[in-house]
């Protein structure tokens, strides 16, 4: 099961997303379909929190990546997402830990 929650940005009126549970199997697919409908709505991510995640699949890695590359920072802490989040940005499991990391350059 994944939990999504909006965080509304009061300064800029974007919307940050706390992520809860598992971001595997259908979940991935939920999570890109809400991404997806928030683009539409001209609603900008401003983060994704990941502080909540139990277990990230393949399929995850691959949408957080790609969300990563699109300038959504990922926000992790536990060794676990910050493994992730430092394979996914490049950067050190040193520098992933942190907290939030924007996209590089």
């Amino acid at each position: 099961m994944l939990k999504i929650t909006e965080q509304q940005e009061q300064d800029s009126g974007s919307v940050a997303l706390i992520l809860e549970g598992r971001l595997a199997g259908c979940w991935v697919e939920e999570l890109e379909v809400y991404c997806s409908a928030m683009a539409l709505n001209r609603q900008r991510c401003s983060m994704i929190d990941l502080t909540g995640v139990t277990f990230i699949d393949a399929d995850g890695k691959v949408l957080l990546s790609r969300l990563w590359r699109q300038g959504v920072p990922l926000r992790a802490t536990g060794c676990l997402n910050r493994c992730v989040v430092a394979e996914i940005t490049g950067m050190s499991l040193t520098d992933a830990s942190d907290g939030i990391r924007d996209r590089a350059g």
